[in-house]
């Protein structure tokens, strides 16, 4: 009997079509434990944690479809501590259950930072310095001494703060400097539109400082822009080393502030107040 022998047999194609059948059964099976196994087809959409603590999502049961994990914290003196500012993946992604979920959260206290020896350094170098190191600038006070913008002293209120002391990160540094042998004046900054960390940043690269502080419109500073100044903008007056500024704020929800700045010289200013240039001046010893 030869293979061909087989072919004509109807039992030999009764088992070749069992054998196929059983081939096809156990591929789909295969094929459903796959599905199983991996949900396929079950996604979910990430929401968006900004602003709530892991306590609450876990109250919220977002536990049950995703793995959340804190992979870092940042400090903001301004936002609730404990809740999200970032995360991974980003709202509106679309995943499967049990997805970890990195977060970035607010920490409970800032990070501590050495305080830097800024004796004897230009008021620019200071500038730089503390804003490397994570430190703010507070005050600056002119006194008598030859070397005009040279750093004198550092200090935290009214007391001397030496180096390399371990400080909150955000901690506010206030500079004692020189006048110089002889009186100098300085001219008013254009400070219209400006945020206010702008405001300090160029009232303080000019040797100047902020002085009084009024929101016209709410206290919501992320918003806030100046709207006056006292002395007023494009004042032709000179200022002396530190003397204070005071500054009105409008929010910039409430007010257009590139059509406002068209009521000042273009030759002064920009049309769009996010482009306004900080021109820093010449630090002299």
């Amino acid at each position: 009997m030869g293979f061909f022998y087989f072919l004509g047999r109807r039992k030999f194609y009764f088992h070749f079509l069992i054998a196929i059948g059983l081939s096809l059964f156990l591929f789909w099976v295969v094929l459903k434990s796959m599905d199983i196994f991996t949900q396929h087809g079950d996604v979910y959409i990430v929401p968006d944690f900004y602003g709530q603590t892991l306590e609450q999502l876990h109250a919220k049961g977002y536990d049950a479809y995703f793995e959340f994990e804190i992979i870092d914290s940042v400090y903001f003196k301004m936002r609730e501590k404990g809740t999200v500012v970032l995360q991974n993946p980003l709202p509106g992604s679309k995943v499967k259950q049990g997805r970890h979920v990195y977060l970035t959260i607010v920490a409970q206290s800032p990070e501590k930072v050495l305080m830097p020896n800024l004796k004897n350094l230009s008021l620019r170098q200071a500038l730089v310095t503390l804003e490397s190191a994570g430190l703010l600038v507070g005050r600056l006070e002119y006194i008598e001494y030859f070397a005009r913008n040279a750093v004198i002293d550092q200090l935290i209120g009214e007391e001397p703060v030496e180096t390399d002391t371990e400080l909150l990160q955000g901690t506010s540094i206030n500079l004692v400097l020189g006048k110089g042998d002889y009186t100098v004046m300085v001219p008013m900054p254009f400070l219209i539109a400006l945020k206010q960390s702008e405001v300090k940043q160029k009232l303080h690269y000019n040797s100047l400082n902020v002085g009084r502080e009024y929101y016209l419109d709410d206290d919501d500073t992320a918003h806030a822009r100046v709207y006056k100044t006292d002395p007023e903008a494009l004042s032709e007056d000179m200022l002396y080393l530190g003397q204070p500024v005071n500054i009105w704020y409008r929010s910039d929800e409430l007010i257009d502030f590139k059509e406002y700045l068209l009521q000042f010289e273009p030759d002064t200013i920009t049309s769009d107040p996010e482009d306004v240039e900080i021109k820093l001046e010449e630090d002299e010893f």
